[in-house]
């Protein structure tokens, strides 16, 4: 007895159906991870002088 063959080839699906968004679009600005870093590093530091001397500069009671 000869099984009829499906003669199509089937191409597994190498992202089930996920659309990866990130590969579509591009941004103006592109910023290293370093950079962000090193900005939030400097942004908590200003809030602490702010915090500890604020009052002070502004003269605030």
């Amino acid at each position: 007895m000869v099984m009829a063959r499906d003669e199509k080839m089937r191409m597994p699906a190498s992202t089930a159906g996920i659309t990866q968004y990130w590969d579509d679009v591009k941004t103006r600005v592109e910023l290293r991870p370093e950079y962000v870093i090193v900005l939030a590093i400097l942004i908590i530091a200003l809030e602490l002088l702010l915090q500890a001397y604020g009052k002070g500069l502004f003269g605030i009671a």
